[in-house]
């Protein structure tokens, strides 16, 4: 039996944007929810795109987005790569399914929570913990709390199945998505043993797909190959760039300060360059606009504007 990952576009959606019964035990394995009251029983699959009211504004896509019965929303996302601009996106996302919950005219005690939920293939912090849980609080005092937007980003590459603290349905759920991949010839035994993970697992058996979806499965991997390579080159090349203009700045201001700001402002040209750079070369080699605005951070209106000169055409 061979097996496809479960962090792929094609899967991901497939196991959890497919199956009320997987998203409902995933969500209730990943999320804060300190009270029985507060599990989900429930929930119903809402648009992924979320369009934005007036034509001026932004429009994005998400993974799977669905609803409870109180109304709270979910919001989940698997993002292959991190880049500096991923977190602004993920307060877009779920700021703009907050927001869009109300008519004109409406009471805002009708808001309902919404839980955004960031699997990230990916490290992008230096702390020790693979979980990170993200509210409004008070900075004097972090009791105090503004609900309504709750933001969790889980580092795959930092979890291990050993931290025994972990509730048990979040321990199998992280074990399916980083040990299962085409290279598992037996999926382990106390995977098996559970209704939800075991349904989850024949979902990602290659003979459940057609040879286009294969196909795809394939491309997207390999596009995921090729924005490493050239976000890695990037980043390089932004480093370099920044150094140089920042100490140049700093040289001829003959000033700490000056030189600081020059190399913060290089470093921030770079970085913005090289999210444009990267999204260019996608958008040359034919990858949809999504998964450009997954893999640099960009917004899908910046995708989509992003003109490539006739030279680079060819």
């Amino acid at each position: 039996m061979r097996y496809l990952s479960p962090k792929a576009d094609l899967t991901f959606k497939k196991v959890f944007g497919e199956h009320p019964d997987l998203i409902i035990s995933f969500l209730n394995a990943m999320l804060p929810l300190d009270t029985p009251e507060e599990e989900i029983t429930w929930i119903e699959y809402l648009n992924p795109e979320l369009v934005p009211q007036t034509p001026l504004h932004k429009d994005s896509i998400v993974d799977v987005r669905c609803k409870d019965r109180m109304g709270r929303q979910f919001i989940v996302e698997m993002q292959m790569m991190w880049t500096s601009a991923y977190k602004q996106r993920v307060l877009f996302n779920a700021s703009k399914a907050y927001v869009s919950q109300l008519d004109k005219g409406s009471d805002y005690e009708l808001l309902q929570p919404v839980y955004s939920l960031n699997l990230v293939n990916d490290t992008f912090s230096t702390a020790d913990n693979y979980y990170h849980d993200f509210k409004i609080v008070e900075v004097a005092d972090t009791k105090q709390v503004i609900e309504g937007l709750r933001f969790i980003f889980v580092e795959l590459p930092k979890f291990t199945p050993r931290n025994y603290g972990d509730k048990k349905m979040k321990v199998l759920w992280l074990r399916f998505l980083t040990e299962i991949d085409e290279h598992t010839i037996e999926v382990p035994e106390e995977l098996m043993e559970n209704p939800e993970i075991h349904k989850a697992v024949t979902q990602l058996e290659e003979s459940a797909f057609t040879k286009g979806q294969l196909l795809g499965y394939e491309k997207f991997w390999d596009i995921v190959s090729t924005a490493k390579m050239h976000i890695s080159s990037s980043h390089r090349e932004g480093r370099e760039e920044g150094l140089k203009e920042g100490l140049k700045e700093g040289r001829e201001e003959g000033l700490k300060e000056g030189r600081e700001e020059g190399l913060r402002k290089g470093r921030a040209e770079g970085r913005a360059e090289e999210r444009l750079s990267t999204a260019r070369k996608l958008k040359r080699l034919g990858v949809s606009a999504d998964i450009i605005a997954q893999a640099t951070g960009l917004s899908l209106e910046e995708v989509r504007s992003l003109q490539i000169p006739d030279a680079d055409k060819n």
